[in-house]
């Protein structure tokens, strides 16, 4: 597995993937906070095309991602990740919204639970979720960091 550190402006976040695809993209602070392991291999020149389109992002220049990804979930987890990427930038979803297009309109929980297990945020968008009263709810890498997401999209 490759890794390298993106410098944001809300601080450091780790890419890390291989040959397949992107893996993670991780904040370096916060609930899920990888460490990196001794066997990874730090490599810039692997995540240039990521590193290339989040700092478009950040700059308000980009608003959708178009590199390889190859996240590991279970089926239903990679369900709602692949709904997330269908929320426009901008715009918000509520964990029903999301449970009801992927076909399980009782599952707004277990929606909450595979977002919250999302290894490749921004990119795979889990930031976009809503609660059902309009407020912002559950990010581990902190609300704050949701927030700023948000605002730069100009949907908060």
């Amino acid at each position: 597995m490759y890794y390298a550190i993106f410098e944001s402006p809300i601080g450091p976040i780790l890419l890390a993937g291989d040959e397949e695809g992107l893996k993670y993209v991780n904040f370096m602070k916060g609930k899920k906070k990888i460490e990196v392991p001794d066997s990874w291999v730090e490599n810039e020149e692997f995540f240039r095309e990521a590193s290339r389109q989040l700092e478009a992002y950040f700059a308000g220049e980009l608003k959708s991602f178009d590199v390889k990804l190859a996240p590991e979930g279970t089926e239903f987890q990679k369900s709602v990740w692949n709904a997330l990427k269908e929320i426009p930038y901008g715009e918000t979803r509520t964990y029903g919204e999301i449970a009801k297009n992927i076909g399980n309109p009782k599952a707004s929980r277990a929606v909450g639970l595979a977002n919250n297990r999302n290894p490749i945020a921004i990119i795979v968008p889990c930031h976009r979720v809503i609660g059902a009263n309009g407020k912002l709810t559950g990010y581990a890498s902190g609300l704050d960091i949701k927030e700023f997401l948000l605002k730069l999209e100009g949907s908060c």
